[in-house]
């Protein structure tokens, strides 16, 4: 989005080809920006400048991607075009009133399906109106929105964040040459962005993404026997918070060779079998794992005693209820387990085979599937998973990395 948005070239290596990111890179050609890949998976990405999207022609799908269509209509949002945003069943279920909501103070209107949901119209205004938001509830994706839909607007948009999200915008915002301060004050971390910014091309590395390192970390933690390491991994304090908590559980993870690679703290995982204990996980870790409990609810299945994990009220809303469609199938392999309104309690086995033989209903939803490969794993009959193919968005090579670890499946 970013290097759409600068003048020149911008040259991506590392770029993990999920659907998500290819439905992104669609819709930034549908809006003017030329966007190839060369034979070696090397992007180039010759952007249209800051205030230079065109009119799309065509609807813009976002397949299954929540964090592309809520990051688009930021940037829309103070464009003067309009744009149409379509998804997949699952993503149609998705509201997106949390985003709508700032953008429209900024001048954006939309025309969005019951709920607030897609398909949607929106039509961005130019010049939009700088905004002082104040997030009501700890989103990064809300963040970014509002700030990249700053970009294109003059003076200054100011973000509060309560509870600090991860930083990722933040610090690529910068190191595309945005005019971008943080600062922290009594009310909570102060974004502020000046626009009409000029975003200078750059070279990208993108390090693995931490979301997708999370399911080889806990198949090695509950399967005897096991040592993997895991290269290349951000491990960004604001998305490394399963790390910890892991770690806590008396996980054996250690971070070796650890650097910075474009402003992003980058670390090689090493990961061993280890006797898990429950524990109880403080709220105010959530937003820097939010993606990661489904997997984690299953680390705790294998743990010694209870995991007691609460403010997850953000899990009902992704691409399932992920608290209700996690306690369900996890009861069906034979975990025990108590849903709370915001969360999970799971009284784990001491680390014996689960007894699995279920069939799984993933609810579309590529983290829960992945979540029941693993627990898969160690389980004394094979987990069923009812639709694997939603694993693709995020983790297209996810089956065929298991399998190169010893992993079984059909």
């Amino acid at each position: 989005m970013l290097g759409a948005l600068a003048v020149g070239e911008t040259v991506i290596t590392g770029l993990l080809e999920g659907e998500d990111v290819l439905s992104t890179a669609a819709a930034m050609r549908a809006m003017g920006a030329e966007i190839t890949r060369d034979d070696d998976s090397r992007w180039h990405v010759h952007g249209v400048g800051v205030g230079g999207l065109l009119q799309p022609e065509v609807a813009l799908d976002m397949g299954n991607s929540g964090t592309s269509t809520r990051l688009l209509m930021g940037l829309v949002a103070s464009h003067p075009i309009t744009a149409t945003f379509v998804g997949d069943a699952s993503l149609s279920r998705r509201p997106m009133g949390r985003v709508i909501d700032p953008l429209s103070l900024m001048g954006a209107s939309f025309t969005a399906s019951p709920g607030g949901r897609l398909p949607l119209t929106m039509q961005g205004l130019n010049p939009a109106v700088p905004l002082h938001y104040t997030l009501p509830v700890a989103s990064a994706q809300v963040k970014s929105a509002v700030l990249l839909a700053g970009l294109n607007t003059p003076g200054e948009t100011v973000v509060i964040e309560p509870v600090a999200t991860r930083d990722h915008s933040e610090r690529m915002l910068a190191g595309f040459g945005a005019a971008l301060r943080v600062d922290n004050g009594p009310e909570g971390r102060i974004i502020t962005l000046v626009g009409e910014a000029e975003l200078k091309p750059q070279v990208i590395i993108v390090p693995g993404d931490p979301s997708s390192a999370a399911f080889p970390m806990v198949a090695a933690l509950v399967v005897p026997g096991s040592d993997i390491t895991i290269t290349n991994v951000g491990i960004n304090p604001t998305r490394a918070g399963l790390i910890g908590v892991l770690q806590a559980m008396g996980g054996d993870i250690t971070l070796a060779n650890q650097r910075l690679v474009g402003g992003e703290p980058v670390a090689d995982i090493v990961v061993r079998h280890s006797a898990l204990t429950g524990i109880e996980v403080a709220p105010e870790v959530a937003p820097s794992m939010i993606d990661e409990f489904p997997v984690l609810f299953v680390a705790a299945a294998f743990a010694q005693g209870r995991t007691v994990m609460r403010g997850l009220g953000e899990l009902r809303v992704k691409e399932s209820d992920r608290i209700t469609v996690m306690a369900k199938a996890l009861t069906a392999c034979g975990a025990i387990i108590e849903e709370t309104p915001d969360g999970l309690i799971v009284t784990g086995n001491g680390g014996e085979r689960l007894a699995g033989g279920a069939t799984v209903a993933a609810s579309l939803d590529h983290r829960i599937a992945m979540s029941f490969a693993i627990l898969g794993l160690h389980a004394r009959q094979p987990v069923t998973i009812d639709d694997a193919r939603p694993i693709a968005t995020s983790f297209p090579g996810f089956l065929t990395m298991m399998e190169s670890l010893g992993a079984r499946s059909a």
